[in-house]
């Protein structure tokens, strides 16, 4: 029996569960979190088909949570441009499936409709604070939550469409950084391999969302690259871009996910910062560790969360506030101290 298969039967009771929620609802809603990357947009997408090809006859719509259009480097997505911002659905859906997110406070404009919903279910990967579905599978050892949902299909389908199967490998390339990062693990690269066996594109997906970078996105990233600081000798690298520098290149904020990367290139680092001002006079940060250090745990202090290596927050402020705010923390990871250079 392979490991992808082990797994599955690990999760048999919980995702039969979820699969009764279904087959008990004609109107589905599948939603991920606010601003979403490529695992909350690939997960949903493939969620979306899974239910309605093993489930015929249910009304299954897939949500943004915001009142925003799919970010340009995801476009690609097969069915992506089926999905219909939160605020524009009126339903009651008898089933609200929650997708990379196990916090509805990151629902944004979905979480009134959870809030009407019959019954919630969750899949996802990140550390869950408190149960509040009446099904579902939560998995923090799990590279991407594409992994859970690619897992599924195979349960209840016996494998995945090339559509579906390209999703999801879009979701576990990302949320894996290239398969760079300390969450991908052997379950990962046997359901990448799973994946492009039932059709999925690896070239695809690199030249879509790593090759594709528009020339202002170029421009904005030498712009950040020129401003990276180091502290505690070298081991936190920090860079930030505000709403003028977005402005000026033209650069939508829903594109500047990959902007931490470039301070994680930072040799001898071992945490990187990102900061970036967004509408309403807040401040989005990005955290990144190489090292064992849990910087979630530093996320959530700053109301936001994520998983040890990768994490995120929000914060009222301009981005000298944030970094005043957030810098004290990280600085406090060490034993020692250390000045910039």
């Amino acid at each position: 029996m392979s490991r992808v298969d082990e797994l599955i039967e690990r999760q048999r009771a919980d995702l039969e569960a979820v699969s009764r929620l279904v087959e008990g609802a004609s109107t589905i809603a599948v939603c991920a979190h606010t601003s979403p990357d490529g695992d909350a947009l690939g997960s949903t997408l493939a969620l979306v088909e899974l239910i309605e090809r093993a489930w015929p006859g249910r009304e299954v719509t897939g949500l943004l949570a915001d009142s925003d259009v799919v970010p340009r480097t995801y476009r690609f997505l097969p069915g992506s441009e089926r999905l219909v911002c939160a605020s524009a659905y009126a339903g009651d859906p008898d089933l609200f499936v929650c997708v990379d997110l196990s916090q509805p406070g990151r629902l944004n404009e979905a979480r009134p409709v959870l809030e009407r919903s019959r019954a919630v279910a969750v899949i996802d990967h990140h550390p869950a604070p408190e149960r509040f579905w009446d099904a579902g599978v939560v998995r923090p050892d799990a590279a991407a939550t594409g992994v859970i949902v690619a897992e599924y299909a195979r349960m209840v389908l016996g494998g995945l469409t090339p559509t579906m199967a390209q999703c999801l490998l879009c979701a576990l390339v990302t949320d894996t950084g290239r398969f760079q990062y300390q969450n991908a693990n052997g379950e990962a690269f046997e359901v990448a391999s799973m994946l492009v066996d039932a059709g999925a594109s690896p070239s695809e997906v690199a030249l879509r969302v790593y090759q594709s970078d528009r020339l202002s996105y170029l421009h904005l990233s030498a712009t950040v690259m020129g401003r990276i600081a180091t502290f505690e000798q070298g081991r936190i690298a920090y860079s930030y871009a505000t709403m003028a520098d977005l402005d000026a290149t033209g650069v939508p904020i829903d594109e500047c996910d990959g902007l931490v990367d470039i301070v994680r290139r930072v040799d001898g680092c071992e945490v990187a910062l990102f900061l970036k001002e967004v509408p309403g006079g807040k401040v989005r940060g990005n955290l990144r560790a190489k090292s064992d250090r849990d910087i979630s745990v530093i996320a959530r202090e700053m109301g936001g969360g994520g998983h040890p290596a990768a994490a995120g927050f929000t914060v009222d402020g301009d981005v000298d506030q944030a970094l005043s705010k957030i810098l004290p923390k990280l600085r406090a990871l060490y034993d020692d101290e250390g000045g910039a250079r």
